[in-house]
């Protein structure tokens, strides 16, 4: 849950660091070209085997007054995050990926939106997202209702809503209901996200908030972090701290979701026992999911080939 950290300044960027240190120089510079004197930068160091420490150092020589360094034994991104938000200041926050960098002049964009729209408890913002070859691709973040039912579907089943940590804004009262789930090594945003869309107000800024570099993840990596989040995630987003009551018969649906994107993981990893096992989930959980041609070809080419048992 949220501590209750005096808060003393308008804005903490937290940046979440593991083993990036050779892309973080170029995050924090993002940042401290733009903070204001009444905000601050937190680097929250996962347990990184890498430089990221002596980075950090020769970060500190040169931004004293700037930046504030907190160092942890690994827990994952989402332990990382929480960190951040117990030992900040801001009365909002901003998660900044090591690997990623701020939009110039966006600071100033949002305190601007947010002073105009204070009930708002996100900030949804678009990005910028740079891949290994150079090319960037900008990436809006979608339609946004104003009924928290309707977000939530556009979020969560709809796919018609896309939120990423670096490119939001969280007012601190955002995490009342849940910080990011530490059991979580992967998806951990997608219950935040959701209970803030069912539980608050919520604004868009047509300008992307943060350029994004896209890396080549393995296959395996995939499979590692589907393993070992499952659907786990389902029951985190739909746990009565963080969901309403009156939006719990979403679950079914998003269950189902779930585990057609679960399929298709496993699918794609060659692991088709796994993948027909999800498929049956899903179909459990809603029988239309066999109007899902795209799923339902690739599950009868397993049946012919004598792959799914």
């Amino acid at each position: 849950m949220n501590s209750d950290t005096s808060v003393e300044l308008w804005l903490s960027v937290v940046i979440p660091a593991y083993n990036y240190a050779s892309m973080l120089p170029d995050a924090v510079t993002s940042v401290i070209k733009q903070l204001p004197a009444d905000s601050e930068l937190l680097i929250v160091d996962d347990g990184s085997t890498d430089d990221t420490g002596q980075v950090v150092a020769g970060l500190l020589a040169q931004h004293p007054d700037r930046l504030r360094y907190l160092h942890k034994e690994n827990g994952g991104p989402a332990s990382a995050r929480n960190l951040g938000i117990c030992s900040s200041r801001g009365r909002y926050l901003l998660f900044l990926d090591a690997d990623d960098q701020l939009c110039p002049g966006i600071l100033e964009v949002l305190r601007e939106h947010v002073e105009r729209h204070p009930e708002s408890m996100l900030v949804i913002g678009g990005h910028w997202s740079l891949a290994e070859d150079g090319r960037r691709t900008l990436h809006a973040p979608g339609t946004l209702s104003e009924l928290p039912r309707e977000r939530l579907r556009n979020y969560l089943l709809e796919k018609r809503l896309s939120l990423m940590p670096s490119a939001c804004l969280f007012r601190r009262d955002a995490f009342v209901r849940g910080n990011f789930p530490e059991q979580l090594r992967n998806t951990e945003d997608i219950p935040v996200f959701a209970q803030v869309l069912a539980n608050g107000a919520c604004s868009l800024i047509e300008q992307p908030v943060a350029l994004m570099n896209r890396h080549s993840d393995s296959l395996r990596h995939n499979l590692q972090h589907a393993k070992s989040v499952g659907l786990g995630l389902v029951d985190e987003v739909f746990s009565s701290q963080r969901m309403p009551c009156q939006f719990q018969d979403l679950r079914r649906p998003f269950l189902s979701q779930r585990c057609l994107s679960l399929f298709r993981t496993f699918h794609a990893a060659g692991d088709y026992t796994s993948a027909a096992l999800f498929y049956r989930r899903a179909l459990q959980a809603d029988w239309r999911v066999i109007g899902r041609f795209s799923y339902t070809r690739k599950v009868l080419r397993m049946l012919l080939a004598g792959c799914a048992r």
